[in-house]
């Protein structure tokens, strides 16, 4: 699912900017399904996303992306800043909104989403196994490096209750929307499509 949904929204935001249109505008226009329409909303107002996409700055770049899996719905929107010297990136806020039917457990509901971004947020930065002549050459914690504490952005989550639908699981989609909103928040800043994972700016 973060593999399908990563593609999915990177090109959705290439098709936007071919068609001239914001891709918030540009999924809003296709969307039939009103729940996934819904977290959308929510999240562009919580985001302020009309005025933040506005603003200019060759270093900074907002992006937005969103998805459903297994009965429940979930929109990203990132902040990102690029230090081109270091060829490094960083994830400054992420806000989301995700909706799965009925909350039943609001406290740990809120846990399973930030620990997804953040998850997340471990395969755009750095995650991958790497290979040499056959053999895994970062088989270890030390070498394989997940997210740590200086990963970890500003989180801005938003859970939609809907206690007129069952509840869904809540375990893999708060997972799905982060890695393209932040590829399409480098997309939008450097006009180059992110097609990989981990983002390599060098690449870009």
């Amino acid at each position: 699912a973060t593999a399908n949904n990563f593609a999915r929204e990177v090109f959705m935001d290439e098709l936007a900017a071919a068609a001239g249109i914001d891709p918030l505008e540009f999924r809003l226009a296709h969307l039939e399904n009103p729940r996934l329409q819904a977290v959308m909303e929510k999240v562009a107002k919580e985001f302020n996303w009309n005025e933040r996409v506005k603003k200019k700055d060759a270093n900074i770049g907002v992006g937005i992306a969103c998805g459903t899996e297994k009965g429940s719905f979930v929109a990203a929107a990132a902040e990102v800043e690029i230090d081109r010297k270091e060829s490094k990136i960083k994830v400054t806020r992420v806000c989301q909104a995700f909706e799965c039917g009925k909350i039943l457990n609001p406290a740990n509901l809120l846990s399973q989403v930030q620990g997804a971004i953040i998850m997340g947020l471990g395969a755009v930065l750095r995650e991958e196994m790497q290979f040499e002549n056959g053999q895994i050459t970062n088989a270890s914690f030390r070498k394989y490096q997940g997210p740590r504490y200086d990963d970890v952005p500003e989180l801005d989550i938003h859970l939609i209750d809907r206690p007129d639908l069952p509840s869904a699981g809540a375990g893999e989609t708060p997972i799905i929307a982060i890695a393209p909103a932040v590829a399409n928040a480098l997309f939008r800043t450097t006009g180059n499509s992110v097609r990989a994972l981990p983002v390599r700016l060098t690449a870009i």
